[in-house]
């Protein structure tokens, strides 16, 4: 099933037409856990601080990319950010970060699995997913389910939208992802995906209505 909508160029507007949308999931459907914990152990003011200070760490890009273990990221973060706990401890407190859906986040879902095919692309790592996320019974209705652990590969790295190319049955320009980062929504952007910058269930359902997906 495909959904018309206008991508407008420098001299006219193109019909395109959506097959296929992927949610990102922390920050979009899942309310992010651990900032507060994590603030509150590398004594940062900031949510913004904090996060371009773990987006960037090359621990967490580690782990998300499934290249070190468990161990090997506690014992890394703990290094570099110069906490004052264990890494075993460290290690507890993380896997404790359980992200939830936003309220109405399994509606939307459902209504725009209604309209087109959906899946989700999100880094994430095995430590946690296998806790946690794998189970939440919003992924379930994902048919394709694309994690950076299990590629190899996080965003904004351009391979990985190379490889979830490679795997979806509908062209780069025909998919839609949403995701709560600029710099992955401009990456996935140059490679030829459709792709928004939204933050939470009320600005993805925006998104979907604005490109003609679901109709409110």
């Amino acid at each position: 099933m495909s959904t018309s909508f206008a991508a407008v160029t420098h001299q006219h507007p193109v019909e395109r037409s959506v097959e296929i949308v992927l949610f990102d999931l922390g920050g979009v459907l899942l309310e992010v856990g651990g900032v507060g914990p994590m603030r509150e152990l590398s004594g940062i003011d900031t949510d913004e601080e904090l996060w371009a200070r773990w987006l960037g760490c090359r621990w967490v890009q580690q782990l998300e990319a499934g290249r070190c273990t468990p161990e090997e990221f506690a014992a890394g973060v703990v290094a570099d950010w110069e906490l004052a706990v264990a890494p075993a401890d460290f290690l507890a407190t993380f896997g404790a970060w359980v992200n939830q859906p936003f309220p109405g986040a399994p509606e939307l879902v459902a209504e725009t699995g209604a309209a087109a095919r959906i899946g989700c692309l999100s880094n994430t790592n095995a430590f946690q997913w296998d806790a946690h996320f794998g189970e939440l019974p919003i992924i379930e209705a994902f048919e394709f389910r694309f994690l950076s652990f299990e590629l190899g590969l996080v965003k904004p790295d351009p391979a990985i939208f190379e490889a979830v190319a490679a795997g979806l049955p509908a062209s780069p320009e025909s998919v839609l992802l949403l995701d709560d980062n600029a710099v992955k929504v401009e990456a996935a952007a140059a490679y030829g995906f459709a792709a928004r910058h939204v933050r939470g269930v009320g600005e993805a359902r925006r998104a979907l209505v604005e490109t003609g997906v679901i109709t409110g």
